[in-house]
């Protein structure tokens, strides 16, 4: 029988207590005119204000909220990925509770995966109200930086407002700090049809933001993992192995020409004394030779890793209703 919830909404939150009345009357308000069957998850990540006794009140009053509490703050892609395990919907879209995504692009949203066939619409915040010189100017350099190593052509990873095929979301492994890359984890899946929306953007009606100049280092990091990953991650032998030959081959043969020039300087030139050791070179080739095997050894173990089952759920929920 066919799935007949349409939409899940995905909103993880720490400390969002005054926006969060406000966003749930403004989702039931446009899913409802739009006919729109839905759910909503709240995922409370460790939140320390009022914000889990409201959502435990909007519960109250409708029984399409779900809702996850951490014991703890864990991060936005672990709340992200435990509610992506419990969605129902046929399409998933993910925004953040602090009011500056708008759920009123929700109907285009949806409209671009069902009818347009996409896989996944990326938001773009073309229009930032954000600070230009801790926001807007190092997120167009990290952007920029991310479309190149990735190959993924979107003007704006790190929008929360996005919209999935509910095959996406069930596909693709969210860790660490990899929310942001979700739309590269999809291609590397093989979801090839990625697009992105202009969205609206506001500044933030209320609190402060959790995230600091911080998350572009750590971001910059992932993405190059990823990058590994999608080349490497079943072949690790492919590099390792490679390049623990090549350093190993040049120590080798460094050590070689080492041994023969020794024994041309005693037996032909007849010059004694000089040790091996007090050579530069040697120290290079051994350490070169060490080196080699050890990255070798690293590919054997690569390959043995990845065919073992890695357990993400490292988060300890507290309470669901």
């Amino acid at each position: 029988m066919k799935n007949s919830l349409q939409l899940s909404v995905v909103i993880p939150l720490l400390n969002e207590e005054q926006s969060l009345n406000e966003l749930y009357s403004r989702i039931n308000v446009v899913c409802t005119e739009n006919n729109i069957t839905y759910e909503i998850w709240f995922v409370d990540d460790g939140s320390t204000d009022d914000s889990w006794n409201i959502i435990e009140m909007l519960k109250t009053q409708n029984p399409n909220i779900h809702a996850i509490k951490f014991s703890k703050n864990y991060g936005k892609s672990q709340a992200l990925h435990a509610a992506f395990e419990r969605t129902n919907g046929e399409v998933v879209i993910t925004m953040d509770a602090d009011l500056q995504d708008f759920p009123e692009e929700i109907p285009e949203l949806y409209n671009m995966i069902t009818k347009e066939g996409y896989d996944l619409v990326s938001g773009w915040k073309k229009k930032r109200f954000d600070n230009v010189m801790t926001k807007n100017l190092p997120s167009k350099l990290f952007n920029s930086a991310a479309r190149k190593l990735s190959g993924v052509q979107l003007n704006d990873f790190n929008c929360g407002l996005k919209a999935y095929r509910k095959q996406v979301v069930k596909s693709v492994d969210i860790y660490g700090d990899l929310h942001r890359w979700i739309p590269v984890l999809a291609a590397n899946a093989g979801f090839k049809k990625i697009t992105e929306k202009p969205v609206q953007h506001q500044a933030r009606p209320y609190g402060s933001s959790k995230f600091g100049a911080e998350r572009f280092i750590r971001g910059f990091l992932d993405l190059i993992t990823l990058w590994f990953v999608s080349k490497f991650g079943g072949r690790p032998m492919h590099f390792f192995g490679a390049a623990g030959t090549i350093m190993f081959v040049i120590g080798f043969l460094s050590s070689l020409w080492l041994g023969i020039s020794k024994l041309i300087d005693v037996y032909v030139n007849k010059i004694y004394g000089n040790l091996i050791a007090e050579n530069p070179w040697f120290f290079i080739a051994l350490t070169m030779m060490i080196l080699g095997t050890l990255l070798f050894v690293a590919g054997f173990l690569g390959e043995l890793v990845i065919r073992t089952h890695r357990n993400h759920k490292n988060y300890h929920i507290e309470e669901m209703i």
